[in-house]
């Protein structure tokens, strides 16, 4: 197997598991491969801690040094990947950061499932967020830790977003990814339909809209869609929204990014739910 522990450091570009590794910085390698790459020692904390399938870390040996670094990496071994240690000019170049902490990991990614609006609408699963075209790789990690911090049941992906498993989505997720299903939407106009059949109600942010966000009815069976800062939602999203809304701004703002007006979004949803006993904070 290719990523099977390796006995000696590796110093080699030419490696094939360092070749490998660059390669997964690449989305069209990332989907045929069905891997990602995860890095710094807080991400790889936090997968641990979810029960996250990785295959293979690879680390500088001075992580070995601090007691944080050494226990991160005998936590590691017991998971099962492969620890594979690299010279550390070598990991300068396959690591995504400008100042990399010594480690990253190859993790699966999960494997995709059958969302029925219906089933879980009964089930109460019944808030949901859908992107549409969001290009910031930081707007869309946002997005994802907001919709996690809020509770949300899962966060659905259309073509034309940035990909969630880019290594600056993931950072900005801050550990969220392992908390939430993420989904990509292959066909919209299916996925679209399936949701408006099932009695959910679409919520779009529209700073042209009559509507209050604070007037919309979010407590149960709700969609929030955020699209891009630059156009908006696509067209055919408007048309099916059960509620255009937008989100007051007494100030001087034109607008909000992506990330900041999908946290509003979440959190009027979690405050009515609350108002209305249906959730309860976190103590």
């Amino acid at each position: 197997m290719l990523l099977d522990k390796e006995t000696t450091m590796l110093v080699s570009r030419q490696n094939l598991r360092i070749k490998y590794v660059r390669r997964l910085h690449q989305k069209k390698f990332r989907d045929s491969e069905g891997k990602f790459l995860i890095e710094g020692i807080r991400f790889l904390e936090e997968a641990i801690n979810a029960n996250w399938p990785l295959e293979a870390v690879f680390y500088e040996p001075s992580l070995e040094s601090g007691d944080r670094g050494r226990l991160l990496l005998g936590n590691l071994s017991k998971s099962g990947a492969a620890l594979i240690a690299v010279d550390k000019l070598l990991f300068s170049e396959i690591a995504d950061t400008e100042s990399p902490q010594g480690i990253l990991a190859v993790a699966k990614k999960p494997l995709e499932f059958d969302f029925n609006p219906v089933e879980w609408s009964k089930a109460q699963r019944d808030l949901l967020v859908l992107v549409d075209g969001v290009r910031d790789p930081g707007n869309l990690g946002t997005i994802i830790r907001s919709a996690d911090a809020a509770g949300a049941d899962c966060v659905f992906i259309l073509k034309g977003t940035v990909d969630p498993y880019n290594t600056k989505t993931l950072r900005s997720t801050m550990g969220s990814i392992f908390h939430i299903p993420i989904i990509n939407v292959d066909d919209r106009r299916g996925f679209l339909t399936g949701l408006l059949a099932g009695g959910w109600k679409l919520v779009v942010g529209d700073p042209a809209a009559q509507k209050l966000l604070c007037h919309a009815d979010l407590t149960r069976d709700t969609v929030l869609v955020i699209g891009s800062e630059a156009s908006g939602v696509s067209a055919d999203l408007h048309k099916d929204a059960g509620s255009l809304v937008k989100i007051p701004m007494p100030g001087r703002a034109e607008s909000l990014n992506a990330g900041v007006a999908a946290g509003i979004m979440l959190y009027e949803t979690v405050r009515q739910r609350m108002a209305a006993g249906r959730i309860i904070a976190r103590p």
